[in-house]
């Protein structure tokens, strides 16, 4: 019986990037996907790719997983429609406009430059923003890619490079066996077996961590999402506010897709759906932002299912109660950008056992500090900024 090296629970885009990260390493893995690569989460979001805004837990990763977007041609043989168009996040207010003043100095302790933009400058270069903005920061380095092409896209890079790729294979159940793991899968009558287990099972990762003991609350959310016909080109970085409250891009092809709010998610049936009344309130707030768009026609709204976290935070790094086993879920909708480097962090916990990428804030042992935060660091425990009771705004990526 083969015993793989590794086995990922979940298709997604961190789970076909910790599959071609291993398998670059010469490492065998087999990932495991219930339905197709890139089919939930990953494959339905805003598509975004930001780093500004971030929560400083993840912004060592975030900065990671940037790296890896600029060189995709050469990883994965696609640039999945990546470009580097920037983020621009706008404040509302006076007040909204200090905070991006304080999160500038944050972000440039972690070699992230933002550039400041006053109410006049606001108006000079984005003549197209609607009136009332106290300012905004500019992140020139972020940008946006197709969400439906970037997981596909690692798992055939992967299964180039030698890992077996198995949808609609679903994990009915894992448990420790021996040095290693069995897997159920399906109606196999041989479970798989595999030395280290990589749990990337998105809005179902905290299902899978309850098989080991490591129980934790995992919500779901279904970000409203929306797009418009093709318009002529006109837009420029993407764009947010302070707070979360709405985020717009416009793709080479001219739609612009927009969205704000929650629709509807059912876990257990595997379902969701926008809500029309969402949908219409996104597109006020659409139209408040880029006044223009008032004439457009919006011809889709669609929505999916994204595991969240009751920190806004996901869960990332080695089980508490079980060695070999590493969990990556709950990405609270923000977690397109990160989950190239989330790939790659955790292919160095699988074969090293370590990783240079600082997550400490991010592990499943913030919920469980009385159990699992022995033998810890004062610094692990509470994480790189000290705390973790800041929730980052939800920009749809």
């Amino acid at each position: 019986m083969t015993v793989f090296d590794a086995a990922i629970i979940g298709g997604g885009l961190a789970g076909c990037s910790a599959a071609l990260h291993l398998s670059l390493r010469g490492a065998s893995v087999v990932l495991l996907e219930r339905g197709l690569c890139g089919a939930q989460a990953s494959g339905v979001n805003y598509g975004g790719v930001r780093q500004q805004g971030r929560h400083p837990a993840e912004l060592p990763l975030s900065r990671r997983s940037r790296e890896i977007w600029g060189r995709m041609p050469a990883l994965i043989g696609t640039d999945c429609e990546f470009a580097m168009t920037g983020h621009l996040k706008l404040a509302l207010t006076d007040r909204q406009m200090t905070e991006l003043v304080t999160y500038r100095d944050t972000a440039e302790a972690f070699g992230l430059a933002l550039e400041l933009i006053s109410r006049d400058a606001l108006q000079r270069r984005y003549p197209y923003l609607g009136g009332g903005l106290a300012g905004g920061s500019l992140c020139a380095e972020d940008g946006q890619a197709n969400p439906r092409l970037v997981a596909p896209a690692f798992a055939r890079a992967a299964r180039r490079a030698g890992a077996d790729i198995r949808e609609n294979a679903e994990v009915s159940g894992a448990w420790p066996d021996g040095d290693g793991f069995g897997l159920r899968v399906g109606g196999a009558a041989e479970p798989v077996r595999a030395l280290r287990l990589i749990n990337v099972a998105g809005a179902w990762g905290a299902k899978v961590a309850s098989w080991f003991g490591d129980a934790v609350d995992e919500g779901v959310i279904a970000p409203n999402m929306c797009v418009t016909e093709p318009l002529p080109v006109f837009m420029g970085p993407n764009l947010g506010v302070c707070g979360g409250g709405i985020y717009l891009r416009q793709v080479p092809h001219g739609s612009v897709i927009f969205g704000a709010g929650l629709g509807v998610a059912d876990r257990d049936r595997s379902r969701a759906r926008p809500l029309g009344e969402v949908t219409c309130e996104a597109a006020r707030l659409a139209i408040d932002m880029v006044p223009r768009l008032a004439q457009a026609l919006l011809v889709r709204t669609w929505t999916g299912i994204e595991g969240c976290m009751p920190d806004g935070l996901p869960v990332m790094g080695p089980s508490p109660s079980t060695p070999g086993l590493f969990h990556a879920f709950g990405f609270s909708g923000h977690g397109f950008q990160l989950g190239p480097g989330v790939g790659a962090v955790l292919a160095e916990l699988a074969l090293d056992g370590t990783t240079p990428t600082p997550i400490d804030g991010l592990s499943i042992s913030r919920f469980h500090p009385a159990r699992s935060d022995q033998g810890r660091s004062p610094m692990a425990r509470s994480g790189p900024d000290g705390g973790m009771q800041d929730r980052q705004d939800n920009q749809g990526n």
